[in-house]
C-alpha cells in the first residue's frame, strides 16, 4: 500500500544496533565499540511507498517492468531522502554503501552525486554541520567530531544520484540517541528532471527541493529522473497513489513541444481523476545561460513554453480547478552565472532556484 509519509515496512526492519564489522574503507580510527543505528528502523522521510524492492528505492517494486528501465534505475537513487534524529554526541559517524560506480560525474561532485551531508537545527532553524567525501563504494567514517555539547535534532540528506544498499549512524556508547519518524503532515510531490533530481547540487542539502524543505518545514517527495521526466502516465499512475499537499509537474525541459502538447492534459486529468482538489503547479523551465546568444537553444525553448501556457490556458477553460502555472525565466535569474554548464544549476543556481519558488509553494500549501 502506498503513503505519501514514508512509514517503515515492518518485513524490512533490522536489530536497532549492530557491531562494527570491517567494511572497505574502515580507518583505523574509528572506535570499535560504536553503537550503530540502522535508519531503516525508523523511517526515513522523502521515502514515500513501503512496498520497495530495495527499502532505499523511490518507486514500487511493482513499477519494475511498467515504467521505462531508465526511470526504474533512477529511481534506485536516493534524491530527496533524509533520517531525522536526535543525539547529545560529540561526534557523529556513518556507516553505508553505495549502490553504483562511478561515485562522480564530470559535472557533479562525488559529495553530491554519492556523499551525505549533516544538518542541526539550530534556535528552530536548520544549520549545515557537515559533509561526507566518499571515494569508495562501503565507507564507515567519522563525519563531524568536536560538536558542541548539547541536545540536539539532526538530519542526515542522502545521496542524489547514486542509490545506497544500507545507512547507518554510529555513536559512542554514552550518547544518547532519540530516533525521529517520519513527518506526517502531507508532502509536496515534485515530478520532474535532473534538475528536479538533484543536479548538480555540490552536495545533497543544496539541491533545491532540499532547500525548501528546510525552509518551509514540510516534507518533499523528489521524483526526479534525470533526463528522463516525460509526463508520462506509466509513471503518474504510481504517483497519483500518493497523497500530496500539491503536485509540482517540472518535466519540460526532457520534452519536446510535440510531447507538451500531447501528455500535458491527459497527466493533469490522470491526477485530478483521483485528486479533485490538490493543487497541481505546472513548472516551465529555467532558461539556457547562453540561450540570448545562441538562437538554437533560446527559439525552441520559447516554443516550448509557449505550448506548456497555452495547455494551462485550454485546461483552465475546460474547468479543471486549483491548476496553476510558474513561469520559468527569473528561477536562474539573467546573469548566467548560476550554472555549471549552461543548464544545471550550481550551488547558486538551486538557491535562486528556491527563492524563486518559495513564494509559489507557501501560496498552494498554506490554507
Amino acid at each position: 500500500m502506498a503513503i505519501a509519509t514514508a512509514s517503515v515496512s515492518r518485513a524490512q526492519t533490522v536489530p536497532a544496533t549492530t557491531p562494527a564489522t570491517q567494511p572497505t574503507s574502515k580507518p583505523a580510527a574509528i572506535p570499535a565499540d560504536l553503537i550503530w543505528h540502522d535508519v531503516r528502523n525508523f523511517g526515513l522521510d522523502g521515502r514515500a511507498f513501503d512496498d520497495t524492492e530495495s527499502y532505499f528505492d523511490r518507486l514500487p517494486a511493482r513499477a519494475r517492468g511498467v515504467v521505462r528501465d531508465e526511470v526504474w534505475n533512477l529511481s534506485r537513487h536516493t534524491a530527496g531522502f533524509s533520517a531525522h534524529f536526535q543525539t547529545d554526541a560529540t561526534e557523529i559517524y556513518i556507516r553505508y554503501e553505495l549502490l553504483n560506480e562511478p561515485l562522480a560525474m564530470q559535472h557533479m561532485p562525488a559529495t553530491g552525486v554519492s556523499g551525505v551531508d549533516l544538518y542541526a537545527r539550530v534556535e528552530g532553524k536548520w544549520h549545515y554541520v557537515a559533509t561526507f567525501q566518499p571515494r569508495v563504494k562501503a565507507n564507515e567514517a567519522l563525519l563531524v567530531k568536536d560538536l558542541l555539547p548539547g541536545l540536539r535534532e539532526y538530519r542526515l540528506n542522502f545521496p542524489l544520484y547514486n542509490g545506497v544498499t544500507s545507512m547507518q549512524i554510529g555513536l559512542a556508547r554514552d550518547s544518547s540517541f532519540a530516533p525521529i519518524g517520519p513527518r506526517r503532515e502531507k508532502p509536496v510531490l515534485f515530478y520532474g528532471t535532473s534538475i528536479t533530481q538533484g543536479g548538480c547540487a555540490s552536495r545533497p542539502g543544496m539541491a533545491f527541493t532540499n532547500i525548501l524543505q528546510r525552509r518551509l518545514d514540510v516534507p518533499m517527495l523528489n521524483f526526479g529522473f534525470s533526463g528522463n521526466g516525460r509526463l508520462e502516465l506509466e509513471v503518474s499512475r504510481f504517483l497519483c497513489e500518493l497523497d500530496p499537499s500539491a503536485f509540482v509537474i517540472d518535466c519540460v525541459a526532457n520534452v519536446s513541444t510535440t510531447l507538451i502538447r500531447e501528455r500535458t492534459a491527459p497527466l493533469v486529468k490522470l491526477i485530478r481523476t483521483s485528486h479533485p482538489a490538490t493543487p497541481i503547479l505546472l513548472l516551465d523551465e529555467r532558461t539556457w545561460a547562453s540561450a540570448p546568444l545562441i538562437a538554437t537553444l533560446g527559439r525552441p525553448q520559447e516554443e516550448k513554453r509557449a505550448a506548456l501556457r497555452q495547455e494551462f490556458e485550454s485546461l483552465r477553460q475546460s474547468g479543471i480547478e486549483q491548476l496553476h502555472f510558474r513561469d520559468g525565466h527569473d528561477l536562474l535569474a539573467e546573469d548566467g552565472e548560476a550554472t555549471v554548464d549552461g543548464s544545471h544549476p550550481s550551488d547558486l543556481g538551486m538557491m535562486r532556484y528556491a527563492d524563486a519558488l518559495e513564494p509559489t509553494l507557501r501560496s498552494l500549501i498554506v490554507p
